[in-house]
């Protein structure tokens, strides 16, 4: 038997072109620029398989990207993935062109839906395949005893026993996958798992490097569902036009790894918004909580008003409880129902050396090499399950980034449990780390249509850089962000911007530009220490006519037409 052929090529108008020639003689065409994530698709049988299309496609762009790339590192990561989505392809062209007419109907473990899988016709004393009609991605039945569910078929002889994404606790529950929870703390049923773990060697595999968690079992491994099973997921996607994020989301679209330019995680994040409260989401929330342990949300008090969620960075005072938020929650919300994000407990530890409120520039600099050195001897070990080849060596070693990443994972994990809830608003507050995280979970809550919205949102010394184009983060704020930041915070002064070169923290000199829905509140005179914020500030009660006042004090509640 004949194998499938990929073939590529670039056209004379520069435009690029793939074919897929299946064993029979099949063809499929696909074509376009190498900056669409939807190619124009040309007519066949093979036309309809999304996975087919989204591999072929993907291998289409890394290909180009492979010669095209700044530099040798680059071309060699995009020539690698593009020989992943090849071999993906030839085996769906393999496997699509000769469909029976036999069909089983069960959820699907690459897309998480319940569609018909259409039985192929396989050489004798192999395993049977089939196709979801759904996504396109190979599959075949459970090997458990009376599931009706339907594994990931990967190509060739199966070695081990094929289980489905329930039974691989790769997603808590097929059909609670989308479902809506009450309020926010019934977020552990919605997370436990409906059946038991028969795969408990299979280990979770993610990404670090997108700032989210993956665990999508077919396309975390560069195979069929890269693309289309990504977008049948998150619904309201059809074809292709998943592919560029569906490759950042899961692993192939780092820039340092000559990707599709859809690095850091909150430029994924807009993607993964899409599948917040459906069943790609829950997926990626199941993963996290798996890889972060420490990760759970502590309800502190119940109310009437619109939920508030507090998120700590490092330097935390305590590790359950109000801690130093009560105060400072309580003054401004009393009557609302408070709720407090655990998350990174190892990541967190290891950026202690950074706290101080007398830290200098020379301690700054020791903080950051000594906790670079302490963390160089498990950096490997610990990012192993993460795809390391995202994240370049030096910053691989260095703490800072690793729970710069966590706390991006955290925003996204947020986000889509609030996406889950009954409830129309909520408010975010975060110190550090955690108002980064906070910034992520409302930048992605802003890509979800229907979704929850945030009332306002209050940062307070927040770890993330300044400068950017804000308006995926302020387009879900009804009220404001508030941004209190402090030009005397060692931490952010000397240590953030030593992890981050070029780059300056909101927390240290406000995000640019501002505007009425981004208001930078100055309290520079009382916060001379990263820690000293609960204490210092009292959370503003409505927007600021002047949005950049030249100091803000804590004596008083500032108003809106305060100085």
């Amino acid at each position: 038997m004949s194998k499938s052929q990929v073939l590529f090529r670039v056209l004379d108008t520069g435009r690029i072109q793939c074919d897929v020639v299946s064993p029979k003689g099949y063809k499929l065409t696909l074509s376009g620029s190498h900056t669409d994530a939807e190619p124009e698709v040309g007519q066949g049988i093979l036309g309809d398989n999304h996975s087919l299309i989204s591999n072929a496609w993907a291998y289409a762009l890394s290909r180009h990207a492979a010669v095209n790339l700044p530099d040798e590192d680059q071309q060699k990561a995009a020539d690698k993935r593009a020989k992943g989505f090849k071999k993906a392809a030839e085996w769906i062209a393999e496997l699509a062109e000769d469909l029976t007419l036999e069909e089983r109907t069960g959820w699907c473990s690459s897309c998480f839906g319940k569609h018909t899988h259409r039985k192929a016709n396989r050489p004798m004393g192999q395993l049977p395949a089939y196709i979801c009609n759904g996504c396109g991605a190979p599959t075949l039945p459970c090997a458990a005893v009376m599931c009706a569910n339907m594994a990931v078929r990967e190509e060739g002889a199966i070695r081990v026993q094929r289980y489905c994404a329930e039974h691989r606790h790769e997603i808590p529950g097929f059909e609670k996958a989308d479902r809506k929870m009450g309020a926010l703390n019934d977020y552990r049923e919605f997370l436990s798992y409906e059946k038991p773990n028969l795969a408990k060697t299979v280990k979770v595999v993610g990404l670090a490097g997108a700032g989210v968690a993956a665990a999508t079992p077919f396309a975390v491994l560069a195979a069929p569902a890269i693309g289309g099973a990504v977008g049948v997921a998150i619904g309201g996607y059809s074809g292709i036009v998943a592919t560029n994020f569906g490759l950042a989301l899961l692993g192939g679209g780092a820039v340092a790894a000559g990707g599709l330019g859809m690095a850091g995680g909150t430029a994924v994040v807009t993607a993964v918004g899409a599948a917040l409260g459906a069943a790609l989401g829950g997926t990626i929330a199941n993963a996290y909580v798996r890889q972060d342990k420490s990760f759970h949300i502590e309800m502190l008090q119940d109310g009437s008003g619109v939920p508030v969620i507090v998120c700590n960075g490092f330097l935390s005072e305590t590790k359950t409880g109000w801690g130093e938020w009560r105060n400072i929650v309580t003054d401004r919300y009393p009557d609302s129902p408070v709720y407090r994000v655990h998350w990174g407990a190892r990541e967190l530890r290891h950026l202690t050396l950074f706290a101080g409120a007398n830290v200098g520039k020379a301690a700054a600099g020791a903080a950051v090499r000594g906790a670079a050195a302490k963390a160089a001897k498990v950096a490997a070990k610990r990012l192993a399950p993460v795809a390391p080849a995202l994240i370049a060596a030096d910053v691989a070693r260095n703490p800072w980034h690793i729970a710069k990443n966590r706390a991006e994972k955290t925003g996204v994990i947020l986000a889509d449990l609030l996406a889950r809830t009954e409830a129309n608003s909520y408010v975010l507050i975060g110190h550090s780390l955690g108002a980064r995280a906070m910034v992520v979970a409302a930048q992605a809550m802003s890509s979800k249509k229907g979704g929850p919205r945030v009332q306002a949102m209050h940062l307070l010394g927040a770890a993330i850089g300044g400068k950017s184009d804000w308006r995926s983060l302020t387009t879900v704020v009804d009220e404001a962000v508030y941004n209190y930041h402090s030009s005397n915070d060692p931490v952010l002064k000397f240590a953030y911007r030593g992890t981050q070169p070029g780059e300056r923290a909101a927390g240290e000199v406000g995000f640019r530009p501002a505007d009425a829905k981004l208001q930078n509140v100055d309290v520079s005179a009382r916060v001379k220490g990263h820690s000293q914020y609960h204490q210092q500030v009292r959370l503003l009660t409505e927007p600021m006519t002047r949005w950049e006042p030249a100091e803000i004090g804590a004596s008083a509640v500032p108003q809106a037409s305060a100085e």
